[in-house]
């Protein structure tokens, strides 16, 4: 069977929904990994995997290349905002169907992808990137407090910290920069980026080329930290502009081919976008997607990395939401439960536990924090949120 190549993958989520959706397509998924225990449904769901260094792209080509050799290679993609330039590359190098990998990595540097965006008009905040606390002290005095201080590169609100005052902004720029390495393992580099704070609620606007699929309202713990606690798809109210701006940042970054995730923020003067993640979302959202508009932009990625069609056309449906259950101690997960009460709420699509006894729990504040979720839907946003919401605190976790 022709084999789909998969670079690293989500640890959950959508990770595993790009296998099934391989197979539905009668493809072979194998998840090309440096670590394969970090996904326990690589075994649950018996899905080849290839030992590959993936932080080489080298040798994800030569990996790619042996599989190509094999039964076939249809497409390389990644379900991992960190791999979709090496998965780009490889694929590119392969004659298969790919995004611009030079295009992909300037995105995945966010400021590079200020810098394009700012250039084209897009409305962006105020930022500096700085290599060292005493230029991003200045950089926030310059700026004004309270400043968003971020690494460069990163995902799922890794690093992210809201700072009040320049105590605060330098303990945390010196944690960044003194970071020799990603919670990948992966090298980052000594940058950080120091930006003015943008406030007003959160949207992402979900693309697939240039057509807008969706826009999710997101919602956030409290500051200092950015964690992502739910979505509701679709966002009740769509501050007008919005999905244009995130039409624009697309286009001026040389993205447009298949999946795009762009965040923003309602600011006083209007939209402003924080930034554009070249690939799927994460959080669940492609399947609140699914359920409102009855878009599978999992099978859509995935047959566009296989070269097949597969049209988007979003239609009307209910409203989903999503709300994650965060650990509030970390340590030595004991024991788990309520998933049984989460599911048989009225409403509920899907709920999981996503640690099992055993793990190892932190405090990172961070999408790390999370260890379960419960998707609903309902006739009108605010059912299907408190349906998510009623289901999500049923789950428990006990740690030691």
């Amino acid at each position: 069977m022709t084999a789909l190549a998969l670079v690293e993958s989500n640890t959950t989520g959508s990770g595993r929904q790009f296998c099934a959706a391989a197979r539905a397509a009668g493809l072979r998924p194998v998840v090309l990994t440096a670590a394969p225990e970090r996904y326990p449904y690589l075994l649950a769901d018996a899905v080849d995997h290839l030992p590959v260094d993936t932080g080489d792209p080298a040798a994800v080509l030569a990996g790619c290349r042996a599989l190509a050799a094999g039964a076939g290679l249809a497409g390389v993609a990644s379900s991992s905002e960190y791999f979709v330039a090496t998965a780009a590359t490889a694929a590119a190098a392969l004659g298969l169907p790919a995004a611009d990998p030079l295009a992909l990595a300037r995105c995945r540097h966010k400021d590079r992808q200020r810098a394009v965006l700012a250039a084209a008009g897009v409305p962006v905040p105020a930022h500096r990137a700085v290599t060292a606390v005493d230029a991003a002290l200045a950089a926030a005095a310059e700026l004004g407090y309270p400043v968003v201080v971020k690494p460069t590169t990163g995902s799922g609100s890794v690093g992210v910290r809201l700072c009040a005052g320049p105590a605060e902004l330098a303990a945390h720029a010196a944690g960044l920069l003194g970071a020799p390495v990603d919670e990948r393992g992966r090298a980052t580099p000594r940058l950080v980026l120091v930006e003015e704070y943008v406030r007003g609620p959160e949207y992402s606007v979900e693309t697939f080329d240039d057509t807008v699929v969706g826009v999710v309202a997101k919602h956030l713990g409290p500051a200092p930290h950015f964690v992502e606690t739910g979505h509701d798809m679709p966002a009740p109210a769509v501050p007008a502009g919005l999905a244009a701006t995130a039409v624009r940042a697309v286009r001026a970054l040389g993205l447009g081919w298949g999946a795009a995730h762009t965040e923003l923020r309602a600011g006083p003067g209007g939209p402003v976008l924080i930034e554009v993640n070249p690939r799927l979302a994460g959080g669940m959202i492609p399947t609140l997607v699914r359920l409102a508009t009855g878009v599978d932009l999992v099978a859509a990625t995935v047959a566009r990395a296989a070269g097949r069609p597969h049209p988007v056309e979003p239609g009307a449906g209910a409203h989903a939401s999503i709300r994650f259950a965060l650990t509030a101690r970390a340590g030595t997960v004991e024991a788990v439960g309520g998933l049984a009460d989460a599911r048989g709420l009225p409403g509920v699509e899907l709920s999981e536990i996503t640690v099992a006894p055993g793990a190892e729990l932190e405090i990172t504040h961070s999408f790390r924090d999370r260890f379960g979720y419960a998707v609903a839907t309902g006739p009108d946003a605010a059912t299907a949120a408190g349906r998510a919401e009623r289901a999500a605190a049923h789950l428990r976790v006990v740690t030691r």
